[in-house]
């Protein structure tokens, strides 16, 4: 093989080399973002369940108005019981949930932390309202 030959090989391996190490980032950094829009959406899911459990009579399960006994059963979530501390504070594939009943908030903790994302997801629920928010990383 002749020198220029050897050259070209040694190129084409170069740049092979450097797309797969490229390739490997991209697809780390997939996996980090479909976990926090996971996150986000389960944050949501919750939160309009949580809202519509105070919107329903006690008679049919639900709060009359409050958010008092509400927990991940009452809203029909599944969650990891086995990992999970309680019904209040529990855990998915996603992420860490406290729903505080007295606050009317729900704060996700994603699994898949990185420095553009943000540390946790806080949902406010009112009867009337949702509102979403972020914490960014400090």
């Amino acid at each position: 093989m002749g020198q220029q030959q050897l050259l070209l090989v040694i190129l084409v391996t170069i740049i092979v080399g450097v797309a797969t190490v490229v390739a490997i980032n991209i697809f780390g950094q997939s996996m980090a973002n479909a976990n926090i829009d996971a996150t986000r959406q389960d944050v949501l899911t919750l939160a309009a369940q949580m809202q519509g459990y105070a919107i329903k009579p006690t008679l049919l399960g639900g709060g009359n108005g409050t958010f008092t006994g509400v927990d991940a059963d009452k809203l029909g979530f599944g969650y990891d019981k086995a990992n999970s501390t309680s019904k209040i504070d529990f855990v998915n594939g996603n992420a860490r949930f406290v729903i505080n009943a007295s606050g009317g908030t729900i704060t996700a903790y994603p699994n898949q932390i990185d420095d553009w994302t943000t540390n946790n997801m806080v949902a406010t629920v009112t009867k009337n309202s949702i509102s979403f928010s972020t914490t960014p990383v400090k």
